[in-house]
């Protein structure tokens, strides 16, 4: 008889993933939170919409979004604008994920989790369980998550094996996001880890401490300039 996957400590998951992000100086954590929060309007954002928002030259702006550290977490359209960035998408996926009256979507469950605190606003996010498709429905707020329905809802995460932070977005989708969702119990979520190698639940809880932990590490500082309205 076989149980569940043996589950890493959250400190040493945490140490694994940590080492495989890029460092972000305080310009590219600027740069980062801008974009995210340009995305939230709910559109694809070019060089001169970044730039407006900076206070940069279209120049400028186009140079930064080719920075290694910053080009690895885009998604670009056909156009070359940004379509996604670093877990937040304007064109639908699984996860929805609706903020001050916009709907918008994320690459995985956990971008649905710490994306609030890099906003500063609360989202209601509504997910399809992969194994029963009922689906889960959180109100996420920058530093808790307010509403959960169903009771019991647990979160798959993957175990890395390479750099895939380090690639291109399409790889972190790939690689990771598409092995990170939501359950609506932890019945049929170890079904469904039992059927992908690697993955393993963590509690919504720990998930979110997970989450907090990635905006503190990533963004610091540049988290206190709010976006307004």
């Amino acid at each position: 008889m076989t149980g569940e996957p043996k589950v890493p400590t959250l400190d040493k998951y945490w140490a694994k993933l940590e080492s495989q992000l890029p460092p972000f100086s305080p310009e590219d954590q600027r740069v980062a939170v801008t974009i995210y929060r340009e995305l939230a309007k709910g559109r694809a954002v070019d060089a001169d919409q970044l730039g407006r928002a900076l206070g940069l030259s279209s120049a400028e702006s186009r140079a930064l979004l080719q920075r290694d550290t910053i080009k690895s977490f885009i998604y670009p359209d056909s156009q070359g604008r940004v379509l996604g960035f670093g877990g937040l998408a304007t064109s639908p996926m699984h996860h929805r994920f609706e903020v001050q009256g916009r709907t918008l979507w994320t690459w995985c469950a956990w971008d649905s989790l710490f994306i609030p605190g890099i906003l500063g606003h609360s989202a209601r996010v509504s997910s399809p369980d992969p194994e029963t498709r009922e689906i889960v429905r959180l109100v996420v707020a920058p530093d808790r998550v307010e509403s959960i329905v169903p009771d019991g809802v647990v979160v798959s995460f993957i175990e890395m094996n390479s750099e895939v932070f380090r690639t291109s977005a399409a790889n972190v989708m790939a690689s990771f996001c598409h092995f990170i969702y939501f359950f609506a119990s932890r019945s049929s979520g170890a079904r469904w880890v039992g059927k992908n190698p690697g993955t393993f639940l963590y509690s919504l809880a720990d998930a979110f401490t997970l989450a907090r932990r990635l905006n503190e590490r990533n963004f610091g500082p540049a988290l206190a300039e709010r976006m307004p309205g």
